[in-house]
């Protein structure tokens, strides 16, 4: 049996007439560059994420990059977040000359540690304390990072709080959307996102008018009026046909969702039924809304092991993500070594992500646990 660990055919059939639909409008109007489609999934987006306005950008890189540029971050000013992340998160900090000062992971959800987070602040040099300007929580694998203390941190130091919900569209914190809570709510529309365009994409939400305002000037090379600059901005604009074919999807996203955590239900039940709980760790669901966009085991013996055994019985997995950004290469003028961020690099070493996509059946998952539990057993 084959298993992929993400097949976007079975989607696409799903929403084929409406998708084709839409793109032979746009394709009819030749307006193909922001216009009423982006506007129109700004609206959408903004009211399913229970916020004032968004902001159509070309990627969920750029929707970070955007808004460190909104929030006043630059050369050396220092943005605190995790270090266990995909590589745009501390990669579009040391893009605007800042400095990335890591901050250790929470073992059980992944997500940045709040008690880590003020510990590493109080740590610093007071000219580094004062040179602080942001902090990027990263809500991993489609779960909210623990927010009420990292937004009461960032208020009374003054600290911009730019969410990185890259994974995590639809997700909830005690009643919020992920997005709705920070300064800045950062979104891709990566064709393996939850909710995928088909190509590059993304979005920024917001609670401000005025930053709104900002993120819309930067995004057109930070010109108002046209071809007249008071600032330096870029060319970060959404394509009509990706808002096009988001929001097509959007009405879909949360049947999809509730498919993806019943996928995680029966994995958890078919793990707990085999006995491999005892040598395998299971997602922790700690928030209201896990959305699933990785179901993400733990394996602390053998798991590349296991890896190449699942390739090898036609399952697709993955590893997000092998090399923590403190131990990558062009951050190693940072000065971090083997050792600084414990939990990251264990979690580096031992999770391996499972197929959990909508369209799974029941038969692909009890053969995924069935192949696990052969491996070991």
């Amino acid at each position: 049996m084959q298993v992929p660990l993400l097949d976007l055919k079975p989607q696409y059939a799903q929403i084929k007439a409406e998708v084709d639909a839409v793109i032979a409008e746009v394709v009819d109007s030749q307006y193909f560059i922001l216009g009423p489609k982006v506007a129109q999934l700004e609206r959408e987006i903004a009211e399913y994420c229970g916020v004032q306005d968004a902001v159509g950008v070309s990627s969920g890189t750029d929707a970070l990059i955007i808004s460190l540029m909104a929030a006043g971050v630059g050369a050396e000013d220092v943005v605190l977040t995790t270090p266990y992340s995909f590589f745009a998160t501390g990669g579009c900090i040391r893009r605007l000359g800042a400095r990335p000062v890591f901050v250790d992971i929470d073992p059980t959800t992944y997500n940045i540690s709040p008690a880590a987070l003020i510990q590493t602040y109080e740590a610093l040099p007071s000219n580094e304390k004062a040179a602080v300007k942001a902090v990027i929580p990263v809500h991993l694998y489609g779960q909210c990072a623990d927010m009420d203390p990292i937004l009461e941190w960032a208020r009374a130091h003054q600290v911009a709080v730019i969410e990185d919900a890259a994974q995590a569209i639809g997700s909830e914190y005690r009643g919020r959307r992920a997005g709705s809570m920070g300064d800045y709510g950062c979104f891709s529309f990566f064709p393996s996102k939850n909710l995928g365009a088909f190509g590059d994409g993304g979005i920024v939400t917001v609670n401000s008018a005025a930053a709104a305002e900002a993120l819309r000037v930067l995004r057109m090379h930070g010109s108002k009026p046209k071809y007249f600059h008071k600032l330096v901005g870029g060319n970060f604009r959404l394509d009509a046909l990706q808002a096009a074919v988001v929001s097509v999807k959007l009405k879909y996203l949360d049947g999809w969702s509730r498919q993806r955590q019943k996928n995680a239900e029966r994995y958890d039940q078919l793990f707990a039924a085999s006995g491999l709980t005892e040598r395998i760790g299971l997602p922790a669901v700690t928030q209201e809304r896990h959305i699933f966009n990785q179901y993400v085991i733990r394996v602390p013996q053998r798991r590349d092991d296991l890896r190449r055994h699942l390739g090898e019985q036609g399952i697709g997995c993955e590893i997000y993500y092998p090399l923590p950004l403190h131990q990558q290469e062009c951050f190693a003028d940072l000065g971090y070594t083997e050792g600084h961020f414990p939990a990251a690099e264990q979690a580096a070493a031992e999770t391996l992500a499972l197929p959990i996509f909508p369209e799974l059946s029941d038969a692909q998952l009890v053969y995924v646990v069935a192949c696990i539990q052969a491996f070991f057993t």
